[in-house]
């Protein structure tokens, strides 16, 4: 792919982070898709498989909204906060270069 530009899923997902004392989380939000959903899925699973960490992943789904679609990765308990890691691997696996910036 010499000379082509990849594109971003920054326009699909936005991407929040939140990193406090030995607790970080990222937050996946989109619109209702499941295309996107699947995608976000499978990238979790690869970077799982590759870092062999298992952070906590739950869905929300706003019943009233169909803008509002998430998914949350989390790490407790994260001393050594090995969880940047992982989000910065399944970020770059989603083609997301910048997270919001409202946190």
């Amino acid at each position: 792919m010499q000379g082509s530009k990849v594109s971003d899923n920054c326009s699909k997902i936005k991407a929040h982070m939140r990193m406090e004392e030995r607790y970080e989380t990222l937050s996946l939000i989109f619109e209702d898709n499941e295309k996107i959903s699947n995608e976000v899925i499978v990238a979790i699973d690869k970077i799982k498989a590759q870092t062999g960490m298992t952070p906590f992943i739950f869905e929300k789904i706003s019943k009233d909204r169909a803008d509002l679609h998430g998914i949350i990765i989390e790490f407790h308990d994260d001393i050594h906060r090995v969880g940047g890691g992982f989000f910065t691997k399944l970020l770059a696996e989603l083609k997301i270069n910048k997270c919001e910036t409202d946190i």
